[in-house]
């Protein structure tokens, strides 16, 4: 491995031992030298270290373990910014995979834009029962407020953490908001929407594996994060002054995601708390946006 690693693959992992080595050997089996791998065992009760300590076993120096009190997701990825040194930084989930190749793809993006902050690939969405999907990351413009309104409202812009590099010197101005324990991931993608320089790609980075369970858990942290996330999402001093004016259209628009989230899964009293929480915020445009009101409609007459 080189002495300064230019890629620095962080694996959070909480009692998601029975995952952990398929995400493990997905980087592994990743090309070239420039890499760093670190597995941080956030306080779980599972397998998980029984499992990393065969993975250490076979395969250390080239994987690093540590293990911690639970955190939380935001905190065990600050943590591994603190703890390694490449110059991007790739944080891969403990249920997922990087793509065979995946580097090599953010290699040649880097050589064609050296200067940029953000690296996002198309990642493949695979369900529990085996239904498949390729997410891209969407059509990029030139304009940094079109870029904020594609992330946060048209939704033309999709970022995972599982498909992108992060330069590191994002986390000097942006880390990801420890008092969340999910959605930890939108201050940061919106932060560099607005602020930074970003290179997308239409190639396969990562493999992410969607299960109802973990479903549910963001959903619960998601619902008692709402009012933290937009404080965060819309910090002073962070996001530049004229993004702070999309708070009030944001705060209705999450809302709405959450409503279709918890309709789609069927948590229909939920659905119509989130609802009612976009109605309170704005009515006229809460009732204005008719594919939400559709479905709001159909939940009433059930």
């Amino acid at each position: 491995m080189a002495e300064t690693p230019l890629f620095s693959i962080v694996i959070p992992c909480w009692n998601y031992g029975h995952w952990l080595t398929r995400a493990v050997n997905s980087v592994l089996a990743q090309d070239g030298a420039d890499w760093e791998l670190l597995v941080i065992n956030d306080g779980s009760t599972d397998t998980t270290d029984a499992v990393a300590a065969e993975l250490l076993r076979q395969h250390a120096p080239r994987l690093r373990y540590l293990a911690q009190a639970n955190r939380g997701v935001a905190a065990t990825r600050n943590r591994g910014i603190d703890a390694t040194t490449g110059s991007y930084l790739i944080f891969l989930d403990a249920d997922d995979e990087l793509a065979p190749g995946a580097l090599g793809v953010y290699r040649e993006l880097i050589g064609r834009n050296p200067d940029v902050d953000l690296l996002a690939g198309a990642y493949r969405a695979i369900t529990e029962d085996g239904r498949e999907r390729i997410r891209s990351v969407g059509a990029l413009t030139s304009s940094r407020r079109q870029r904020l309104r594609d992330y946060l409202f048209t939704k033309k812009l999709n970022f995972s953490n599982s498909a992108a590099a992060f330069r590191r010197q994002v986390f000097a101005q942006r880390r990801y908001p420890e008092t969340l324990r999910s959605v930890e991931d939108i201050p940061v993608f919106a932060y560099i929407a607005a602020a930074r320089e970003i290179a997308v790609t239409p190639a396969l980075v990562a493999i992410a594996h969607r299960h109802r369970g973990s479903l549910r858990h963001n959903l619960d942290n998601a619902n008692a994060a709402s009012k933290i996330l937009l404080d965060e999402l819309f910090r002073p001093g962070v996001m530049p002054d004229w993004a702070l004016a999309y708070r009030p259209r944001y705060e209705i628009q999450r809302y709405l995601s959450l409503f279709r989230t918890c309709y789609l899964a069927g948590e229909n009293a939920r659905a119509l708390e989130f609802y009612h929480r976009a109605l309170r915020s704005n009515p006229l445009r809460t009732l204005s946006r008719g594919s939400y009101l559709r479905k709001y409609l159909n939940l009433r007459r059930r």
